[in-house]
């Protein structure tokens, strides 16, 4: 059996990455692979893009609340809006980034995403991010400290360019046997990947990967696009 990692990017500060945490042990442990989690600054990958995040256009966001809230009733798990979003998660990505072991880091995991999106208390004072590592057996003091140092604000910055290096472009992303699956919505593709039921084959993977742009959009007056 293949025990390759299913390598999951996230950060706390997407809904949809916390849905798909939700679901993503229970999967890994159907396929026996284990999970690395990578925080990453989702901000950091936007700025390198040159886009902007689904919160941050009126037009979207107000729809993402419902679209987030309304999965989360179908996949039978929590869902609480956090007082203020978006938010800056960098403290809990750096404090995640500082746990080593591999158990502890997906137990804290776990608790700073109900903290945020579970009605948790939110992550918006160090304080509450300290209390959170507290409640999962962890020490609080020395992982703030931590998350402090060049060397753990260096790894963010690393898992962040990873991702980019990956042809990612936004979180969740999992990235298992050369593949990357994006978005919450994906999971069913990753598990018929798992299984090898794949309905893509190398051929068309690289036909797609290949193909050709025939025009470009151009930024045109509202109303002379055409239609």
């Amino acid at each position: 059996m293949n025990r390759a990692p299913l390598r999951f990017f996230f950060d706390y500060v997407s809904p949809y990455s916390y849905l798909a945490w939700t679901q993503l042990p229970g999967l890994a442990e159907r396929h026996g692979r284990p999970l690395e989690l990578v925080p990453v600054l989702f901000a950091g990958v936007l700025n390198a893009l040159g886009t902007t995040g689904p919160a941050e256009v009126r037009q979207k966001r107000f729809y993402i609340y419902k679209h987030t809230r309304r999965l989360a009733h179908d996949l039978g798990v929590p869902f609480v809006m956090p007082a203020a979003h978006p938010f800056n998660p960098l403290l809990a990505l750096r404090v995640t980034a500082a746990v080593e072991d591999g158990e502890a880091r997906q137990r804290l995991v776990s608790a700073l995403y109900a903290a945020v999106w579970a009605g948790g208390g939110g992550l918006l004072a160090p304080e509450r991010v300290g209390a959170v590592v507290a409640s999962v057996g962890l020490d609080a003091r020395a992982l703030l400290e931590a998350s402090q140092t060049p060397a753990v604000k260096e790894q963010v910055r690393r898992n962040t360019q990873e991702l980019l290096s990956l042809d990612g472009f936004g979180v969740p992303t999992v990235v298992v046997d050369g593949e990357l699956f994006f978005g919450v919505d994906s999971l069913g593709h990753l598990e018929r990947f798992l299984r090898g039921e794949d309905p893509l084959s190398r051929e068309e993977l690289e036909r797609l990967r290949t193909l050709p742009v025939a025009a470009s959009r151009l930024p045109l007056p509202l109303g002379e696009g055409g239609g």
